[in-house]
C-alpha cells in the first residue's frame, strides 16, 4: 500500500487507517458523525493526497484536453476550474475530474486515485497533439480545508484575498510561509472551503499550521468516512459507485458538462443516446421505513418488480434520515415517486426526492 506524506502524522493523531485506492488512508479520527458535523458547522481538514495530478503542457495542450474531456475547455480562462469527465468510446465514463487552466499552454487535471494509471494511459493513448503529459501525483500532496469557518482559518496563514477566489476558481499564493500553493475553491463537501496543492515536503508544515489556526474555530481532522457522507448529502457522484465505465453521463445527470458542440472521444455515441432517450436515471431518495440503503441493494416498485439498483446510501448526520442514490427505470424518476429498497428479505419504503438532500 502507498502512503501519503502525512500517514505517520495521522497515526499519531489516532486515526483509523484503512486501505483505499492503493493507499493507506484515514477513514476517521474522533468519529464519523462528529467530523461530518464539524465540517457542516465549523471546519474539517482532510488529507486527500491520494488524488492524482496530471500536467498537460505545450502549444496544443488545450486541444488534447478538449478532445479527451466532455466539457468545453475553450471556455476556461487562466485561474478557472472546470468539472468534467473522460468519456470512453462506448458512451461510458473513464473517470470524472477537475480541469485547471494554469496558463494558456498548461493545464492541471485532478483525477481519482483509483483510476490514476487507467486515466494516464487513456489520455496518453489519445495524445496525437503537440502536448506533453506528466504525472506528478507522487510528488504532490493535497489538503482540503472545508466548512463555513474555512475562510477565516486560512486567512490567518495567507495574505491572498480569499474572497477573490469564487467557486471553481483558484490562485497561486503563499500559505504558512510555503510559496506557490495552488489555492482552489471547488470542494466535494458542499460546505465551502479550499483545496491546497503543495509539494510533499511541505505537507506536514501546512497540516500543522492549519491545525493550529483551526483550533479556536472548532476545526477537526476529518477522514474519508465523513467525506463520503458529506458528498452524498450534496448529491455528488462518486466514481465506482454512482458512475463508471458502463454508465452513460446522460443517465447520471451529467448532461450539463457534456458539450456536444465540441469534438471529444465518444461524442457521437452520447449524441445518439440523447436523441433516442435514456432508459434509466440516477435519482436521490430518502427512506420512509427504517433501514440504511447500501450499494448494490435492489430497488423495487410496489409490485415487487426490480426497477433499479442503489449506488450510494448512508444515514445522513445533517438531516438525520437514511438517504441514497440509485438508478431507476425512467418511469420512476419523478420526485415523490414511491419506491422500495430490498434490504435482505424486507422491502422498505422510500421516496424519490430532489438532490441535494440539504
Amino acid at each position: 500500500m502507498k502512503e501519503t506524506a502525512l500517514t505517520q502524522l495521522h497515526k499519531e493523531l489516532g486515526a483509523k487507517m484503512v486501505p483505499f485506492a492503493g493507499y493507506t488512508m484515514p477513514v476517521q479520527y474522533s468519529g464519523l458523525t462528529q467530523e461530518h458535523l464539524a465540517v457542516r458547522n465549523a471546519a474539517g481538514l482532510f488529507d486527500v493526497s491520494h488524488m492524482g495530478e496530471f500536467f498537460v503542457k505545450g502549444p496544443e495542450a488545450e486541444a488534447l484536453v478538449q478532445y479527451v474531456t466532455s466539457n468545453d475547455v475553450t471556455k476556461l480562462t487562466v485561474g478557472k476550474v472546470q468539472y468534467s469527465y473522460l468519456p470512453n468510446e462506448t458512451g461510458g465514463i473513464v473517470d470524472d475530474l477537475l480541469v485547471y487552466k494554469l496558463n494558456n499552454d498548461e493545464f492541471l487535471l485532478v483525477v481519482n486515485a483509483s483510476n490514476l494509471e487507467k486515466d494516464f494511459n487513456w489520455i496518453k493513448s489519445h495524445n496525437r497533439f503537440d502536448a506533453t503529459l506528466t504525472d506528478r501525483s507522487d510528488q504532490m500532496s493535497l489538503l482540503a480545508l472545508q466548512g463555513p469557518k474555512a475562510i477565516a482559518i486560512l486567512a490567518e496563514l495567507t495574505n491572498v484575498d480569499l474572497d477573490d477566489i469564487p467557486y471553481y476558481n483558484f490562485k497561486l499564493g503563499e500559505v504558512a510561509g510555503i510559496k506557490n500553493v495552488i489555492i482552489s475553491n471547488t470542494g466535494y463537501t458542499g460546505a465551502g472551503g479550499f483545496e491546497l496543492y503543495i509539494a510533499n515536503e511541505d505537507a506536514e508544515t501546512l497540516w500543522n499550521a492549519l491545525m493550529d489556526a483551526g483550533e479556536d474555530f472548532g476545526m477537526l481532522p476529518a477522514g474519508l468516512g465523513a467525506r463520503d457522507t458529506l458528498r452524498l448529502e450534496k448529491g455528488f457522484c462518486l466514481y465506482g459507485n454512482d458512475i463508471d465505465d458502463t454508465t452513460s453521463p446522460l443517465e447520471a445527470g451529467l448532461g450539463w458538462v457534456t458539450k456536444l458542440q465540441t469534438d471529444f472521444v465518444g461524442r457521437d455515441v452520447i449524441a445518439n443516446l440523447k436523441e433516442q432517450g435514456i432508459r434509466r436515471r440516477l435519482v436521490g431518495f430518502t427512506m420512509l421505513d427504517r433501514g440504511i440503503p447500501r450499494q448494490g441493494y435492489p430497488i423495487l416498485n410496489a409490485e415487487g418488480e426490480t426497477i433499479g439498483i442503489v449506488t450510494s446510501g448512508t444515514q445522513s448526520p445533517s438531516v438525520n434520515k437514511a438517504i441514497g442514490m440509485g438508478y431507476v427505470d425512467v418511469a420512476y424518476k419523478s420526485v415523490d415517486t414511491e419506491i422500495f429498497i430490498q434490504v435482505r428479505k424486507k422491502q422498505l419504503k422510500a421516496i424519490v426526492v430532489k438532490t441535494p438532500f440539504l
